[in-house]
């Protein structure tokens, strides 16, 4: 698990340097941390895999425009957010309510409360690519 740590540290870091190099400073994400608490490979596939994460979001907080290379399940337990999708009017979320984002669809998640938000997420993803995938 420690070499997922660092891997997601080192995508948290080219993400911010890509973001800051291209002057997108609003695609970089800002009051948000995430903490890996399982990683597996999905049973009967072995080109997917299945990681779960916890997420916190300080007051104002976003993740910036992404993709994932899978669909994204999350529960809010505590806060409020706001999911922006592409094309879509925005989703407020509450705690004790769930989200979906699907495969490829690009997103912004924000804490629009005034307290920190948390959320579990449940991740089915390619194996092999990256976890977050910015937008420019």
């Amino acid at each position: 698990m420690n070499h997922w740590i660092a891997r997601q540290a080192a995508l948290a870091a080219a993400f911010v340097i890509l973001a800051g190099s291209a002057g997108l400073v609003q695609a970089q994400a800002v009051g948000f941390t995430v903490t890996p608490l399982l990683r597996t490979t999905l049973s009967g596939d072995p080109t997917k895999e299945v990681i779960v994460a916890s997420g916190q979001f300080e007051p104002g907080g976003t993740t910036g425009r992404h993709t994932h290379p899978g669909d994204e399940y999350a529960t809010l337990l505590e806060g409020t957010l706001e999911i922006l999708v592409a094309g879509q009017a925005p989703q407020r979320v509450t705690a004790g309510e769930a989200y979906h984002n699907a495969r490829a669809v690009i997103h912004e998640t924000r804490n629009v409360g005034e307290v920190v938000a948390r959320v579990i997420s449940t991740l089915v993803v390619e194996r092999g690519r990256p976890l977050i995938e910015p937008i420019k």
